[in-house]
C-alpha cells in the first residue's frame, strides 16, 4: 500500500534544492572566511616602542619617573600618534609643576596642532601673563593671532614687549622680540614700519647680522635693489669673524648684484617693481626661527 506523505508535492521537491543552496551558502562563507586577507604584520620597532612608553607611564604612575623619563614619554607619546595621551600628560605635568613653562608651550602646540586654537592661545596666555617677553611664547601667539586674522592685536602684543625690553638699559632678549615684530609688520603688508623696527635694532645692537640682513631682505622684496645691497654690505661687515656666514653672504650680495644689473630702469619717481623674494644663506639666519 502506498504511503501518504503530509508534506506537499511542491515542498517535497523543494526541499532537496534548498539544502543545495543552503550547502553552497555555507561552502561559499567558510571559503570566503579561509581567503579573508591576513592583518598587516605588527611592526616590531613600533612594539618596542609601546613596551618602553608603558614602562615609563608606569614609572610616572607610581612616582618613580625622572624628568627624562617625563621627557621621553612625551616623545614617544607624540610619535607613536597618540596625541590625547600626550596632551593628558601634559596638562598634569604643567599643573604639578607651573614654573616648568615649557611644559605649557609644548601643549600649546599639541593643542594647535589639534586645531584647538583656542586652548592653544588659553595655555599661552598662562605663560605670557607673569613672563610677557617669553620669546616662544610671543612667537606662538604670534602666529596663532594671525592665522585668527587678528594681525592688530599680534602686532601689539610683540610690540609691548618689545617696548619693554628696549628702554635703558636695552636688554639682550629686546633682539628677539625686535625681529619678531619686525616679521609681524611685514606680514601685516607694513614695509615702513617693519623697516623702522629693523632700523632701531640697528643702533640698538650694532655688530649683530640680524637686524641689517633682515633689513636687506625687506628691500630686496620691495624691489629696492641699492638700498638691499647696502644693508647686505652692513651685515657682511658685521660677520667678519664667521667665516662660514661670510662667505654665504657674500655669495647673495653676488648673486643681487647680478639681478639688480638685469632690473630694467626705473622712471624718477616711480615705484620700482616687486621682486621675487629670496632666503637667506643656510646659516646665516635673518631672525628667530619661524614659530
Amino acid at each position: 500500500m502506498p504511503t501518504l506523505s503530509l508534506r506537499p508535492a511542491w515542498l517535497r521537491t523543494l526541499l532537496p534544492a534548498l539544502a543545495v543552496v543552503a550547502l553552497s551558502v555555507g561552502a561559499g562563507w567558510w571559503l570566503g572566511q579561509r581567503q579573508l586577507p591576513k592583518p598587516p604584520p605588527v611592526d616590531p620597532r613600533r612594539a618596542a616602542l609601546t613596551r618602553e612608553a608603558a614602562l615609563l607611564q608606569k614609572r610616572i604612575d607610581t612616582l618613580q619617573a625622572t624628568p627624562q623619563d617625563r621627557q621621553r614619554l612625551l616623545e614617544l607619546l607624540v610619535g607613536l600618534d597618540r596625541k590625547p595621551e600626550a596632551m593628558a600628560l601634559l596638562e598634569k605635568l604643567a599643573d604639578q609643576e607651573p614654573q616648568q613653562w615649557s611644559l605649557r608651550l609644548m601643549l600649546a602646540e599639541l593643542r594647535r596642532d589639534q586645531g584647538d586654537r583656542r586652548g592653544a592661545e588659553r595655555e599661552l596666555r598662562q605663560i605670557l601673563t607673569p613672563r610677557p617677553g617669553q620669546i616662544e611664547a610671543l612667537q606662538l601667539m604670534g602666529l596663532l593671532l594671525l592665522e585668527q586674522g587678528r594681525g592688530a592685536e599680534a602686532e601689539a602684543l610683540v610690540k609691548g614687549a618689545f617696548t619693554t625690553s628696549s628702554k635703558a638699559p636695552v636688554k639682550p632678549e629686546a633682539l628677539g622680540q625686535g625681529l619678531l615684530l619686525a616679521e609681524v609688520q611685514q606680514r601685516r603688508n607694513l614695509p615702513a614700519a617693519a623697516e623702522a623696527t629693523y632700523r632701531q635694532l640697528l643702533l640698538a645692537f650694532p655688530t649683530d647680522r640680524r637686524p641689517p640682513l633682515g633689513l636687506a631682505l625687506l628691500r630686496q622684496q620691495q624691489g629696492n635693489w641699492k638700498g638691499a645691497l647696502e644693508a647686505l654690505d652692513q651685515a657682511r661687515e658685521r660677520s667678519k669673524t664667521d667665516n662660514t656666514n661670510r662667505a654665504a653672504l657674500d655669495r647673495l650680495a653676488a648673486d643681487w648684484r647680478l639681478k639688480a644689473l638685469r632690473q630694467p630702469l626705473t622712471p624718477a619717481g616711480a615705484k620700482p617693481p616687486p621682486a621675487p623674494s629670496a632666503s637667506p644663506p643656510a646659516g646665516a639666519g635673518s631672525g628667530p626661527p619661524a614659530p
